[in-house]
């Protein structure tokens, strides 16, 4: 298991830390292959994080969003992690519209997920069986161990294959639309940003209990060959033992 680990006092400076630490992995990228892709996820923190991110020095125009997972809602609904994102990063930095790849929330859960799987095989230029290399995937973590949109005894958690899937959250009666292992786990960088008191037993479980990502699933990031890196805060890190 490989990961670096930086707790920080509360959930604004871990946002902002995260933040400029994708900025900077942004313009490496830009600067090796002239453009950069970054996956993101939806929650309060996060959007602490867009908003902190708009405000650095990045090349927007050369900048490609993605979506992590997205509830099957329409794109002006209070849910949308995609609403999310355009009110507080693409608005504010100015992305062009080129450069989103939205999930379509607002049809049949099924198609939008093959929809967007071919999406990201069109820009990526994917052969058969290929995995997206994403610059950045950032992702979060649920009170149960959830990340993207991959829950707690989710059989998906076992594919490597897929790209993409709709997926049932009974617990919150509603269909999302999810990224599957094989991209997080392609990703060139995959961080996790964590924060909040709710999160503390389960961050514990997650970095001191036997990995198990079928209980667990944010513990697919061990198996990132190149390591993930994790934003916490105090809150979420109390019970951890250093």
């Amino acid at each position: 298991m490989s990961f670096e680990r930086e707790i920080l006092p509360d959930a604004l400076t871990a946002a902002e830390v995260c933040a400029r630490h994708i900025a900077t992995q942004l313009k490496l990228a830009i600067g090796a292959r002239s453009q950069a892709t970054l996956a993101i996820s939806g929650g309060h923190t996060p959007q602490l994080m867009f908003h902190g991110l708009s405000l650095l020095p990045v090349d927007w125009s050369r900048v490609h969003l993605f979506w992590v997972d997205e509830r099957c809602v329409p794109p002006d609904d209070a849910a949308s992690n995609y609403k999310l994102a355009k009110e507080n990063l693409i608005d504010l930095a100015r992305i062009p519209e080129a450069n989103i790849h939205r999930v379509a929330g607002e049809i049949d859960p099924k198609q939008a997920a093959e929809d967007y799987a071919d999406e990201i095989r069109r820009f990526f230029k994917l052969a058969a069986g290929d995995m997206p290399r994403f610059d950045v995937v950032q992702c979060g973590m649920g009170p149960d161990g959830h990340t993207a949109s991959l829950f707690p005894g989710e059989p998906l958690i076992a594919d490597r294959a897929g790209i993409a899937s709709a997926v049932y959250a009974p617990q919150f009666s509603q269909w999302r639309v999810t990224l599957l292992p094989g991209p997080l786990l392609a990703a060139r960088l995959l961080l996790y940003l964590v924060t909040g008191d709710d999160k503390a037993q389960t961050v514990r479980a997650v970095f001191e209990q036997m990995t198990n990502p079928s209980k667990y699933p944010v513990q697919l990031a061990f198996e990132h060959q190149e390591g993930t890196t994790w934003f916490l805060d105090q809150a979420a890190a109390r019970l951890l033992d250093s």
